[in-house]
């Protein structure tokens, strides 16, 4: 595993759901790998009450009903839509049941305007073809496809990215749940297996892009994924993260809670700023995600261990925050500025602490993209 840039959940947790799938005695639907009891102990982290023997760590961040949903509905002959805000964790709790599931997270297809129906049930190796003729060896199944010969969960990222074309090739798989090949006189039909399901993610801005039909919704049970609001919640997503990444590049470096008080503080600061702004030029750009809070650390610690003096500082941390958050100019950083002055400088004045070195790092990278 450590020859991967990321490793999928069924590798990089490999050794725990071995562990849950022998003690697992807990009756599972289908061909599912672990019971639904236990992919929610998984997904959410083992307690004491939970009775097992080891530890297992809480691995997504989020009300349990959404979970026990999400797996309810997989359990179900209907597909599952996770929909919610950017960075509000959809990906990755699909990707976690997908490994539970299945022990194969990697069925995906990633929506985008140049999505085409291939993409979600088949292609031709093309040389084959002219060589052999069209057959079932000359097929290239789609990752849809793979999921539904061999009773899986398959995974479409951004379905609202897709075309209405590909969206509606959808609606029998999910209804009739088999694929015609009619360029095939025998073996014609590819049929799901039982266990066969879809995951699917939407992002709740993108609404208008393409919108979903009506028959495709009746195929889906929706469970909408809310922000992160909850300031302890939000703690432990951002440190959770953060380990990860000085795990992955081998860093030793604290994150001092205080230094990660400011982070929440701020964005807490800049959402509330963006819900009160009257036009969508007095907005960020950014959407102020709890993965963008973590992509702003994660800057923060990658410069102060290799340009730095391997000691996260509040100065880096706010001219990380600037950087990542200022996409548009002059836009972005007007808003950035008027932050620092109208909020931050105060609060310094006020409170000390870390919030004068972090205003200094803010107005150096200000000047800096000015």
């Amino acid at each position: 595993m450590s020859d991967l840039l990321r490793a999928p959940a069924e590798l990089k947790y490999a050794e725990e759901l071995d562990w849950l799938e022998s003690v697992d005695d807990n009756p599972k639907p289908f061909s599912w790998r672990l019971s639904p009891k236990m992919i929610r102990l998984f997904v959410l982290g083992a307690e004491r009450s939970d009775g097992l023997e080891r530890e297992i760590a809480q691995k997504w961040f989020g009300d349990r009903s959404i979970v026990e949903r999400a797996i309810v509905t997989l359990a179900s002959d209907r597909g599952l839509l996770l929909i919610g805000d950017p960075g509000t964790g959809k990906s990755w709790l699909a990707e976690l049941l997908a490994a539970a599931i299945s022990r194969n997270s990697t069925q995906v297809v990633q929506g985008t305007a140049g999505t085409t129906e291939d993409h979600i049930k088949y292609s031709w190796n093309v040389s084959m073809v002219i060589a052999k003729g069209q057959s079932r060896e000359s097929m290239i199944p789609s990752p849809i496809m793979n999921a539904m010969e061999s009773g899986t969960i398959g995974r479409f990222e951004e379905l609202t990215r897709s075309t209405s074309d590909v969206q509606d090739a959808l609606i029998s798989i999910l209804s009739e749940k088999y694929i015609s090949v009619p360029e095939l006189d025998h073996d014609n039909i590819v049929f799901a297996k039982p266990g066969f399901s879809v995951i699917a993610t939407a992002n709740s801005r993108d609404r208008g892009v393409n919108d979903l039909s009506s028959a495709l919704k009746r195929r889906f049970n929706f469970v909408r994924i809310p922000v992160v609001t909850n300031k302890k919640s939000e703690a432990e997503i951002v440190r959770f993260r953060t380990e990860e990444l000085l795990r992955r590049h081998q860093i030793e470096l604290d994150v001092p809670p205080t230094l990660l008080d400011v982070l929440l503080r701020s964005f807490a600061d800049l959402r509330a700023a963006s819900a009160a702004a009257g036009s969508d030029d007095e907005k960020l750009e950014s959407a102020l995600s709890t993965a963008e809070q973590i992509g702003v650390l994660e800057d923060a610690i990658l410069h102060s261990n290799f340009f730095g003096s391997r000691e996260l500082t509040a100065r880096t941390l706010g001219s990380s925050l600037v950087g990542s958050l200022s996409r548009r100019a002059p836009e972005d950083l007007a808003i950035m500025n008027k932050y620092l002055h109208g909020v931050v400088e105060p609060r310094g004045k006020d409170e000390g602490g870390l919030w004068p070195e972090f205003l200094a790092g803010g107005r150096d990278t200000i000047a800096t993209l000015s």
